[in-house]
């Protein structure tokens, strides 16, 4: 207990906050908490998070989530358009959300942007319609990724996870 309690003040001193850092690619402000861009029901992963070892190395620098063309693309958070356009062929939705530091910002692609650069926009409103331009996945998908500044940051960890259960021992 004493151990824990020591890491909890060494915590607090350096980072400002009782709660320990995570992993890399969790780092997102308490309070934060977002909402699937896809769904209900929830979407499958069809690709997960690889940062990459450098800035320009080899990875996957977002989530894929498997959607149909045609899905409506929801915010995952709430927070103000600053791109809605094409880029390299398909369309690519930037939403910043208000957070301490350097901006945290969600990205949606292939997508027919239905908000402008510059609209505010609410936690779970449509801002989006998925398309079919050039897949990177078979069926389609739905590429989502978060940055806080330049840094790539697993997406997942704006929304909550499903609960741990404990399946009761059976035949032993």
């Amino acid at each position: 207990m004493r151990l824990i309690t020591l890491l909890l003040t060494l915590a607090t001193a350096l980072t400002g906050s009782a709660v320990p850092p995570g992993p890399p690619g969790s780092a997102v402000p308490p309070g934060l908490a977002g909402t699937w861009p896809v769904g209900p029901p929830r979407p499958p992963v069809v690709r997960g998070w690889e940062p990459p070892a450098s800035p320009y190395g080899p990875g996957h620098r977002g989530v894929d989530l498997g959607a149909a063309p045609g899905t409506p693309v929801r915010a995952a958070a709430a927070g103000r358009v600053t791109f809605a356009g094409p880029v390299a062929g398909r369309g690519v939705l930037t939403i910043t959300h208000p957070s301490p530091g350097p901006p945290l910002r969600t990205s949606y692609e292939p997508v027919e942007p239905l908000v402008r650069a510059g609209a505010e926009v609410a936690k779970g409103q449509v801002v989006a319609v998925l398309t079919a331009a050039r897949p990177h996945c078979a069926p389609t998908c739905l590429h989502w990724s978060l940055r806080r500044g330049d840094t790539y940051l697993n997406p997942l960890a704006l929304v909550p996870r499903r609960p741990s259960r404990l399946l009761p021992l059976t035949g032993t």
